[in-house]
């Protein structure tokens, strides 16, 4: 018993021992250690698997739409807009390519830093870059400048730091480019910093020209390049071929800007046609502008007069109505007019001739432009006649032209018209015109008697080089009978010859046929014509007996002289003289005015 109970004893004083022995606390710290490691393990994972939950699937949307911001950004892909070639495949609006400037505000942290480094570059002020950057933060792309000039771009390249870091950078943008500056400025027109057309065949055709936008969404690194190296290239516009020739549309701005000058003119428009197709081959006004920078022009320089704008075209007139009269037998071309006195009398109103004539037969009251003779004539044709007569010359109506803005013009109905109506249409008074209507009228006795629409766009080419349109001479109706045309051109012939209203039209080795008009502008305000404001004009066509080519001339208000032979008929030589040689027309006469072909 005692021995059992000593062993006892010495187990417990030997646990006891072991207890308190140094080597047994390390161990016991170990294992309270590595279970907190383990719970600490343990609930980070939960920790990150909760965060994980969130990420994935609660936040998923959120944070998905903020990568793309940072990563992803949508690109515009401007294309090319076609070309547009004149009749010679000349380009006469074509693309350039240019920096755009764009900024990342989701990285800018110092707008305002920013701004003032952007703005005196780029020409805005520093208040504006800040404020847009400030109105776009948080978002990955904003536009800062479009297609910006060369000059530009090489001093933005200078600040490098902002584009080191991301915040700003460069897209390559076509832009539209006019190689001949102000020529041809009023047909075709001008685009805006959206490549959208404005004005002229670019918002005509605009359709066709602007090709194919396409927007991709393209991957960025840190830097703002793009990651992206199967991205295709935007869908090219189609292209344009006119009818407009880029010499002859030389020449007429030429020679009318040189008018301008002589004349100190408001203004002055030249149309220049081939009489048999209807292709208008050049077309000018003055003032003008460079549709390389539209902005800098004013209103006053942008319209094409020569279809938006009305003047009573005075005694151009005269032809159409003596043409009329002949179609309908109404005259002949032995009949005589006495116009000795100078004026007539019709329904109390008083009309004058320039300069008293005697007894003048028919072909001479067109000659010498006669008013008296002008108004015997209109009454022996009589209102109804004469009404229908205008209109198949197309007045009234608009033209057709492929071109935007064209007027109608002002044709009252015949029931309208007054006691002096006819009398006044006669000498082309009371009715409102533009000068291309004019022109295609006069067409219809150079051709032989046949109405044709202009245009001025021959074909519509796809990028590829297939015709997708094509516009081909059209005949309206025929007007008068080839018998009256040619003996209307016979008249108009004497016009440029001695004696004749425009002897300073006549041109050198050929024959031309045209009439001369001088019109006072009528003032709203006194209810009366002007007395020393007036629109000088002539038209007309050669080589007179086989036409290549039709003309009008009008000058609005020139200071000086102002009868339409002294004023518009040089310009029309001049134009005709230079145009002859650029085409390479044969002379009809020698210095000595004998023909050099058979007759």
């Amino acid at each position: 018993m005692n021995y059992r109970l000593k062993r006892r004893r010495q187990k417990v004083e030997t646990r006891k021992l072991w207890d308190e022995t140094p080597e047994k606390a390390p161990l016991e710290n170990s294992r309270k250690r590595a279970i907190i490691i383990i719970t600490v393990v343990f609930f980070g994972f939960a920790v990150i698997l909760l965060r994980l939950v969130n990420l994935m699937i609660l936040d998923h949307g959120k944070l998905s739409e903020r990568a793309s911001q940072q990563y992803i950004r949508e690109k515009t892909l401007t294309p090319q807009r076609g070309v547009i070639w004149d009749r010679n495949m000349k380009e006469m609006a074509a693309n350039i390519e240019t920096d755009s400037l764009y900024a990342v505000p989701l990285k800018i942290k110092d707008t305002r830093g920013l701004s003032s480094q952007l703005a005196p570059v780029i020409k805005v002020s520093t208040g504006e870059v800040n404020a847009l950057l400030l109105k776009k933060k948080g978002k990955g792309f904003t536009w800062l400048a479009r297609r910006m000039d060369w000059e530009t771009s090489r001093k933005l390249n200078e600040l490098k730091e902002p584009f080191k870091e991301g915040l700003i950078g460069f897209v390559t943008e076509p832009k539209r480019f006019y190689p001949k500056g102000q020529t041809a400025s009023h047909i075709l027109g001008f685009s805006n910093i959206d490549d959208e057309g404005i004005a002229g065949l670019e918002l005509v055709y605009n359709d066709y020209l602007k090709g194919e936008v396409k927007s991709v969404s393209v991957g960025m690194d840190a830097r703002g390049r793009s990651l992206a190296s199967d991205v295709k290239e935007a869908v090219p516009g189609n292209s344009l071929l006119l009818t407009i020739d880029e010499g002859l549309q030389y020449i007429v701005e030429r020679e009318l800007t040189a008018a301008m000058e002589v004349r100190k003119a408001k203004a002055a428009v030249a149309i220049m046609m081939d009489p048999k197709t209807g292709e208008i081959l050049a077309l000018a006004n003055r003032p003008t502008y460079d549709p390389n920078f539209p902005a800098q022009a004013t209103g006053e320089e942008k319209r094409n007069r020569a279809i938006t704008d009305l003047y009573e075209p005075g005694s151009t007139m005269k032809s159409i109505l003596a043409s009329a009269a002949l179609e309908e037998k109404a005259v002949g071309l032995s009949d005589m007019f006495d116009v000795s006195r100078g004026t007539i009398n019709v329904a109390g109103k008083t009309i004058h001739d320039v300069h008293r004539h005697g007894v003048l037969n028919f072909l001479e009251v067109i000659k010498k432009s006669s008013n008296v003779g002008a108004v015997k004539i209109g009454m022996r044709l009589g209102q109804t006649r004469y009404y229908d007569y205008l209109k198949k010359f197309g007045y009234g109506e608009k033209t057709g032209l492929d071109f935007p803005g064209e007027v109608r013009g002002i044709l009252r109905n015949v029931k309208s018209w007054s006691g002096t109506s006819l009398a006044c249409m006669s000498i082309g008074q009371e009715i409102g015109v533009t000068p291309l209507q004019m022109l295609r009228a006069y067409s219809v006795i150079a051709n032989g008697g046949v109405l044709m629409k202009p245009y001025i766009v021959s074909e519509i080419i796809s990028p590829d080089g297939k015709v997708l349109k094509r516009n081909a001479p059209t005949e309206e109706r025929r007007v008068l009978s080839r018998t009256t045309a040619a003996t209307m051109r016979d008249i108009l012939k004497t016009v440029v010859e001695q004696g004749g209203t425009a002897q300073r039209a006549g041109v050198k080795g050929n024959l031309v046929a045209g009439k001369t008009g001088t019109a006072q502008i009528f003032d709203p305000k006194t209810g009366h014509y002007s007395k020393n404001r007036f629109v000088s004009s002539f038209v007309g066509f050669a080589p007179a007996d086989d036409p290549k080519v039709a003309l009008i001339v009008v000058v609005y208000e020139p200071v000086g002289e102002n009868y339409g032979g002294l004023v518009a008929a040089p310009v029309f030589k001049n134009i005709i003289e230079h145009t002859f040689t650029y085409l390479d027309v044969p002379m009809e006469k020698d210095e000595n005015n004998i023909y050099l072909v058979s007759r």
